[in-house]
């Protein structure tokens, strides 16, 4: 179980305050206590449970940009769009006069990642389908890529979401997570779909892998993201297309297995004990 609070010195912070802990261990979900009138901004479908006296409200984009009108919101949840997700999220606000907690659950086997903002300099870039949640006051937008290599080969690093603001904002990593701190120069090659997200500060581009073999036997893709410090950078050992692809290459095909692991196929399944026709 993680367990978090907020700095006592935290009070100059325009997003809401939150605590938290984060339970289990390869599905897990956070629990997130709001004081009154604290609220909590979640992606589509990741709620899991809460206490009586919260109010669910459903707004375009993260709410952050109530003051510009009906189409700076529009334009703003529309730019969502181009990440995959829903134009709309959801609001879980405190109503009542006690303390209130609400939990959200990851979507697949990993690990859920804390992110304080004000630590990172009040910017952080994550994969687009890695935001869970956030404080109420952190802005939820997209990140473009400014080279023409990203855009053109980045694939799942192409386009990024960001979470702006000095609150908690809470991203979800598949598999195991490594956090790596780098230094001024160092540099990190990853595949561009185990990238879970980096601080602002450091340098992200694409490197062609080379060689022939590589290109068309390796098997690993053809580009690397490479990332240069200074920074931290959030890596997963499991991202979901890779589980996807796995689990698609498994199913059955013209209503017959594939034959797990064996070089009979369904022959094997009779041998193992698999008798389904």
């Amino acid at each position: 179980m993680y367990q978090d609070k907020i700095p006592q010195n935290s009070s100059n912070r325009n997003a809401h305050e939150i605590d938290f802990e984060i339970y289990g261990e390869e599905m897990q979900y956070v629990e997130i206590e709001l004081d009154p009138e604290e609220g909590v901004v979640a992606e589509s479908g990741s709620f899991m449970m809460m206490n009586d006296g919260l109010k669910m409200s459903t707004i375009l984009g993260d709410g952050s940009n109530q003051e510009k009108g009906l189409l700076g919101k529009i334009f703003s949840a529309g730019k969502r769009i181009l990440t995959g997700e829903s134009l709309f999220m959801t609001v879980f606000t405190n109503i009542g006069s006690g303390k209130k907690k609400v939990s959200f659950a990851s979507p697949y086997p990993g690990k859920i990642v804390p992110i304080d903002l004000a630590e990172f300099g009040g910017k952080f870039i994550c994969q687009k389908d890695a935001f869970l949640c956030a404080a109420k006051g952190v802005s939820i937008g997209i990140e473009f890529s400014k080279k023409l290599g990203r855009g053109l080969f980045g694939g799942e690093g192409f386009i990024m979401q960001k979470m702006e603001g000095d609150g908690m904002g809470f991203i979800h990593a598949g598999g195991t997570m490594a956090k790596k701190i780098l230094l001024a120069g160092e540099k990190l090659k990853v595949d561009t779909g185990c990238l879970v997200g980096f601080t602002q500060d450091v340098n992200y581009d694409i490197e062609f892998v080379g060689g022939i073999r590589n290109t068309v036997f390796g098997g690993e893709g053809m580009f690397f993201a490479t990332l240069q410090g200074p920074g931290t950078v959030y890596v997963q050992s499991l991202p979901f297309s890779r589980l996807a692809g796995r689990v698609l290459a498994m199913a059955p095909r013209n209503g017959r297995s594939k034959g797990e692991g064996s070089i009979l196929g369904g022959i094997g399944d009779l041998l193992d004990g698999d008798n389904r026709f």
